[in-house]
């Protein structure tokens, strides 16, 4: 990227690509047929007119103004050899932008005091204009003279006219860029006017690889080919080749002319710039079939402020000359995209770090060091031990008043703000407390479940889109103008041998904190890289007795003992003495919502119902289709011919409903008694969603061997993320299928025709026909005998077992 890299700061503020990406086809001026056939007009707005033509629009000479004349005769000195009449009314309007009168051309002999004309045909309008010598011009121009071009003259004129036709069929199109499929995908951002009209280039073998390809093309093909032609007339929307440098071309786009300059924009990399006409050549056909590479987008969650000249100013400081990851939320002739910078250890969000470019500074809170504050609320208490705290501000006060006039607005108007499109960095409104509560999407489960954070507490919870509420657009800007009012603290002066902190630790902190709206806290130390104050807490009995701060008193209290296998327990009393991991992080941050209406409302009731104790030991056996039919079915796992997973088809649905309710509910429900055993049921967390697993080992060091009853994958995970199965999520049957390919031998299968293999039908939809059905005990166990068949192919059906029998049987004895 070299080139574009010098090109852009050449770029004047305003160039922008409006209307030249996708150009109508262009007409040479030498070009007739289509204007013969009174196609020339049809784009000529029929309001504007050349106010220098006389109102009557009169056939006569007279009619015509010299000023009129003049841009004709103008036109014409360009064309040496001559310019065929009914290219004229083009030229002229790409030029002066205004209307040529159509009786003109239909009598040529109005322009005969400032040009010859010469007929070579019985049609009137098929002849050649030249301007006459200036002595005639100069002395009057209405007076009518004829001159007869020699013959040489109008056969070069002719022969323009051939090749110009050679150059430039009809038919010659550039085909328009095509959205990149899903997948990882990477834009170079060149420019941008506003958020909404942001040009970039996508990265990649069939684009920016495809282009630097065709510009070595274009290098050798100008360099081999020295008697290509410069470009003889140039028009508004003409694509042509430009030498930017002695060995370099791009392809390029007019978009304006004024004499021997031309402004032309770089349809590969979208800016502009005014270069002289001699360097301006005629593009190779064979240079029109790769899309223009340079494209508009719109940045998600900035579309409203689109124009702040702040935010602009921001995104292009951030984003311009750069290489980003993309997220393509819609696709349309603007994408709608989300910009993450993937450079550091952790994934940046472009989009949500330009928008704090929003925030109004005189509301921002800025701590001091050894300062104090008064009244401070903890909201929020990780498993880290870090703390979200509020502190009375100017803008927690304005916070409440925006907060009170959308309660106000939405009394009646909620359902017509549902979340349609949920997107990582947007920010929502959701209910909580009998208020509405801002938060921003940091996890996307799926169309249905997702994660927030209360921007102004810090809590974290996993919600279901549907509880999501868009911000109406009158309280858009006063709503994101607002800064986070949650402040990350921790705990300042704990001793370095404390080390993780422990469950108890955890828990004494957050029943020592969350239940007290007065405390009193003292900056010790601003640590601007992790965005966190250092403090000190005090009750205000204590204040500012350091000794009897909260720091002291955790330090002094027995809570740091790490046990090596921690089981929840909960006491007889009232009062919670879970014992909890410093892992099982989302069940620790949602208790500070309180005892309000639960997220997962559809499935409460049954888990309610259900108690700590199951009551259903195991799900009904999933039914499978009669041996010989057919059952469409997934593969999630393949290991080789003789074992892989499949699930069925017309289940999938259901499979992903009980995935959403159980990540729902087990991240905000109280943990209850695990006593862990062998060959039982459990829902364990893995990664970010909970699965129901059973049991097949346990280890020494505190992991757990599991096997995902409804995807057959084997699992390690640590004994604190596994928790009890409730009835509620026993009752679809488990989805995974043991399965083994019919057709083909058992044997020893190769590590070379396994992975062959896993990819020819792993994560693929297929056709089953199951031949045989080996039962079990326990439903897990069965296991079926059956052939595959790829159905992808319109009028071909490939069986599994004919392709692993003609190439890994040979695969595997060889190796």
């Amino acid at each position: 990227f070299y080139f574009l890299f010098s090109k852009v700061e050449k770029v004047c503020t305003g160039d922008h690509m409006d209307g030249l990406l996708y150009p109508a086809k262009r007409i040479p001026p030498l070009v007739k047929s289509d204007i013969e056939q009174g196609k020339a007009a049809q784009n000529v707005p029929s309001s504007k007119v050349d106010p220098l033509l006389k109102s009557s629009m009169e056939t006569t000479s007279a009619s015509l103004s010299s000023d009129f004349k003049q841009k004709v005769v103008n036109i014409l000195l360009k064309y040496s050899s001559g310019l065929w009449a009914n290219a004229l009314p083009k030229l002229y309007q790409d030029i002066y932008q205004l209307k040529f009168p159509e009786g003109v051309l239909n009598n040529l002999e109005l322009l005969s005091d400032v040009c010859t004309v010469d007929h070579i045909s019985d049609n009137p309008k098929k002849a050649i204009l030249y301007a006459k010598p200036q002595r005639y011009l100069d002395e009057n121009l209405n007076v009518p003279e004829k001159v007869q071009m020699h013959d040489d003259v109008k056969a070069t004129a002719e022969q323009q006219y051939e090749e110009s036709k050679e150059q430039y069929p009809e038919s010659l199109t550039v085909p328009p860029l095509v959205t990149p499929a899903e997948g990882s995908l990477s834009v170079l951002v060149v420019e941008l006017n506003n958020t909404n009209e942001v040009i970039i280039r996508y990265v990649g073998k069939d684009y920016s690889s495809a282009q630097e390809q065709m510009e070595d093309e274009m290098k050798e093909y100008y360099s081999q080919n020295p008697t290509v032609s410069l470009v003889q007339s140039v028009s508004v929307g003409q694509i042509v080749a430009v030498r930017v440098e002695e060995d370099a071309w791009l392809r390029a786009q007019i978009t304006s002319v004024e004499d021997n300059r031309i402004k032309v924009c770089y349809v590969d990399y979208g800016f502009s710039e005014v270069i002289e006409k001699n360097y301006v050549y005629k593009l190779g056909k064979q240079f029109y079939s790769l899309p223009f590479q340079a494209a508009k987008c719109k940045l998600a969650g900035l579309e409203f402020f689109c124009d702040d000249p702040v935010l602009v100013k921001t995104v292009e400081l951030q984003t311009c000359s750069k290489i980003f990851a993309v997220e393509i939320l819609e696709k349309s002739d603007i994408p709608l995209l989300v910009l993450y910078d993937t450079s550091g250890e952790e994934d940046i969000n472009i989009n949500a770090t330009c928008r704090k470019a929003l925030y109004d500074k005189s509301l921002e809170l800025h701590l001091q060091v050894d300062a104090i504050y008064t009244n401070v609320r903890v909201t929020s208490v990780s498993s880290d031990g870090s703390l979200y705290c509020q502190v009375p501000s100017k803008g927690l006060s304005r916070l409440s008043e925006i907060l009170q006039k959308l309660e106000d607005y939405f009394h009646y108007k909620t359902s017509e703000f549902n979340v349609s499109l949920p997107f990582c960095g947007k920010i929502c409104l959701f209910p909580y407390k009998g208020k509405w509560a801002r938060v921003e999407i940091t996890i996307v489960h799926s169309s249905r479940a997702l994660d927030v954070q209360f921007m102004d507490t810090g809590t974290v919870a996993s919600v279901k889109v549907s509880e999501l509420r868009e911000i109406p657009s009158q309280f858009l800007r006063e709503v994101i103008a607002i800064p986070p009012q949650a402040i990350k603290c921790c705990l300042a002066d704990l001793p370095l041998n404390t080390g993780m902190w422990t469950p108890d630790a955890v828990l004494w902190l957050r029943d020592t904190v969350l239940n007290c709206s007065d405390f009193s806290m003292k900056v010790t130390k601003l640590d601007g890289s992790k965005g966190t104050a250092h403090v000190y807490l005090f009750t205000p009995e204590n204040f500012p007795d350091v000794d009897h701060s909260i720091n002291r008193q955790i330090i002094n209290a027995d809570l740091w003992k790490h046990q090596k296998d921690v089981f929840l327990s909960v006491t007889s009393g009232g009062t919670s003495s879970t014992k909890v991991t410093s892992e099982t992080v989302s069940a620790l941050e949602l208790t500070s919502l309180g005892p309000e209406k639960s997220f997962t409302d559809s499935v409460k009731p049954a888990l309610e119902r259900s108690g700590a104790v199951p009551t259903i030991d195991m799900p009904p056996p999933l039914p499978l289709s009669k041996l010989g039919e057919p059952m469409d079915v997934y593969i999630s796992v393949a290991c080789h011919p003789g074992r892989f997973v499949v699930q069925p088809w017309q289940e999938l649905h259901n499979l992903e409903v009980l995935m959403e309710e159980m990540m729902l509910y087990y991240s905000m429900a109280e943990e209850r008694p695990v006593n862990i055993e062998k060959n039982k049921l459990y829902a364990a967390k893995v990664e970010n969603k909970w699965y129901r697993v059973i049991i097949k080992g346990i280890l020494t060091n505190g992991l757990l061997s599991i096997y995902e009853l409804d995807y057959g994958k084997h699992e390690l995970v640590s004994m604190k993320k596994v928790q009890p199965l409730v009835d509620a999520f026993r009752k679809l049957p488990f989805q995974a299928i043991i399965a083994q390919l019919a057709g083909v031998k058992n044997q020893q299968w190769s590590e070379e025709a396994s992975v062959v293999f896993r990819n020819r039908v792993e994560k693929k939809p297929l056709v089953a026909l199951i031949q045989a059905v080996n039962e079990s005990t326990n439903s897990w166990d069965r296991k079926i005998v059956t052939y595959l068949v790829d159905t992808a192919l319109p009028d071909t059906d490939i069986w599994i077992h004919d392709f692993v029998s003609q190439d890994l049987v040979e695969f595997s004895k060889v190796n």
